[in-house]
């Protein structure tokens, strides 16, 4: 068994994390090019070290874990859940169930409940948003952010939503308390339900085949009928009727029964 075949052994049994359902080239690269930087020569002597220092731990999940997030990303898509797909689930229920999942620093579910003030008073809101890195949980919670993730923030919902602390945009509690964070593994923990729209971005491109399909499924579990999952521009999914989806526009699926 290989260095790092044994380093992924003992980091599912720390972490409860399995990294061989990571496609594992991209990751290998990512964690050996950190272990290296850190002075390492091999994984066997970076787990020591990670067993015996929390924060060296920490900065292994944030590496592990792609924090890449910014508000209203790949806008155009985000236009059609806004002006065609919000409107069409709010005809049948006011009161939506939202998941945002893998959701980063909060950039997404800060947008969605933005998108759906729009139609409906923020206190009838109710967004959970997880993700298997505490840190950025922590991140998320606090609502403060740069500029450049602002950046394809509508100008109107930048100026009603946001305060400018220089140098940075804090967002406003009335948004902060219609989303609850919780820490959540996609490739492990068990599936809430009964939602009427998941949002799953540019996460599962890391995934294994099988670890995606495996999420798929899931997904089509825990949503309702006609329900709606919106993948990233890199995440159609092949084949969606093997999930119970059929595809109502570009990276948008519709549970069907």
């Amino acid at each position: 068994m290989s260095d790092y075949q044994v380093f992924t052994q003992q980091i599912k049994e720390k972490t409860g994390i399995d990294l061989n359902l990571y496609k594992e080239v991209q990751m290998k690269r990512r964690l050996t090019s950190l272990r290296d930087k850190k002075g390492f020569k091999d994984f066997k002597s970076y787990f020591v070290a990670l067993d015996q220092e929390p924060d060296l731990l920490s900065e292994l999940l944030d590496k592990m874990t792609i924090n890449v997030s910014e508000f209203y990303r790949n806008s155009v898509r985000w236009q059609v859940l806004e002006k065609k797909l919000l409107p069409n689930l709010l005809k049948k229920k006011k009161n939506l169930k939202i998941w945002s999942a893998a959701c980063s620093t909060g950039d997404e579910p800060y947008t969605i409940a933005m998108m759906l003030g729009q139609y409906v008073d923020l206190n009838q809101i109710t967004i959970l948003a997880t993700d298997i890195d505490e840190n950025i949980l922590q991140r998320a919670q606090q609502g403060i952010y740069t500029e450049r993730a602002l950046k394809e923030v509508p100008s109107e919902l930048k100026d009603k939503y946001f305060t400018y602390e220089n140098p940075h945009y804090v967002i406003d509690e009335k948004i902060k308390k219609a989303i609850t964070f919780k820490k959540h593994n996609l490739l492990s923990d068990p599936y809430p339900s009964n939602f009427d729209l998941i949002v799953c971005r540019n996460v599962l491109i890391y995934f294994t085949e099988e670890a995606k399909a495996s999420v798929y499924h899931k997904f089509s579990q825990s949503l309702n009928s006609e329900g709606i999952l919106f993948v990233g521009s890199t995440e159609q999914i092949f084949s969606p009727e093997k999930y119970q989806f059929s595809v109502i526009d570009t990276f948008f699926y519709q549970k069907i029964d």
